[in-house]
């Protein structure tokens, strides 16, 4: 009876607070969403909202999932990525470092949901519009491909980003030059393929390739001598989210042209 008396007072002096406290930030961040679409249909569209009680449920699953997301994020993939980076750097292999770096990059993206549906959609597009074959066959050999394409370049941006904190290059002037190249390319790319390239840059940037990329970043700038994790640790995901522009529109160079 001691013991689960004592039990009960530790719950509620520690493990609860906590909680409450995680949710109240998922909720806070949950917040501006929920007051634009209540404005909206409020205001705007003044209607009452469909299916009210499946919306609020659905609502507070959202808010738990986000508070358990977050706390996974710091709990384990934040540490992985600093703890693999810490010893990558410590072994003082670049091959190795930079073949995690371009795997890790490659195998979070290829295996990304948002990725795959926007490929899935944009083969069912272009087979509509009779740029690919209309069998099933060439629909996912082309969601495939470009599939493939954006994977590729992020592991190749990640593996430049690592590079770019080992070397100590200014970030501005590859992110420049990045850009320089993504206009020029949009000049020679076929039109049908500009707008899925473009698109192609936001959805690699998911929730697993993001704090694992940033962790990794910020491990190796703590550790080598005369960088900052704060100067150099970050920007890696801007590599992440340009170079698949570069890289769909040369898709699609060779596929549509």
């Amino acid at each position: 009876m001691v013991m689960n008396w004592k039990t009960s007072w530790a719950l509620k002096q520690t493990i609860l607070p906590a909680i409450s406290k995680k949710l109240w930030m998922a909720l806070k961040d949950l917040l501006p969403i929920i007051l634009v679409i209540a404005f909206f249909q409020i205001f705007v569209l003044k209607q009452p909202l469909p299916n009210f009680l499946d919306v609020l449920v659905g609502g507070v699953f959202v808010v738990f999932g986000l508070m358990i997301f977050v706390q996974g994020l710091e709990m384990g993939l934040f540490p992985i990525g600093e703890t693999i980076a810490h010893e990558l750097a410590r072994k003082g292999s670049l091959f190795w470092l930079l073949t995690f770096a371009f795997l890790l990059g490659f195998s979070t993206t290829v295996a990304e949901p948002a990725l795959i549906a926007v490929s899935a959609e944009a083969a069912d597009i272009a087979a509509k519009a009779d740029l690919i074959g209309a069998s099933e066959a060439s629909t996912k050999r082309y969601a495939f491909g470009l599939r493939l394409s954006v994977a590729f370049s992020v592991g190749v941006a990640i593996l430049i980003g690592v590079l770019r904190i080992l070397r100590g290059w200014p970030i501005h002037y590859l992110i420049i030059g990045g850009y320089v190249v993504v206009m020029l390319m949009t000049l020679i790319a076929p039109k049908e393929i500009i707008g899925i390239a473009y698109d192609a840059g936001g959805v690699t940037t998911s929730t697993i390739t993001v704090p694992l990329v940033a962790a990794l970043g910020v491990g190796l700038a703590s550790i080598i001598k005369g960088r900052s994790p704060l100067l150099d640790g970050f920007g890696l995901i801007a590599f992440a989210s340009l170079l698949p522009m570069i890289f769909v529109m040369g898709y699609g160079v060779v596929i549509f042209m």
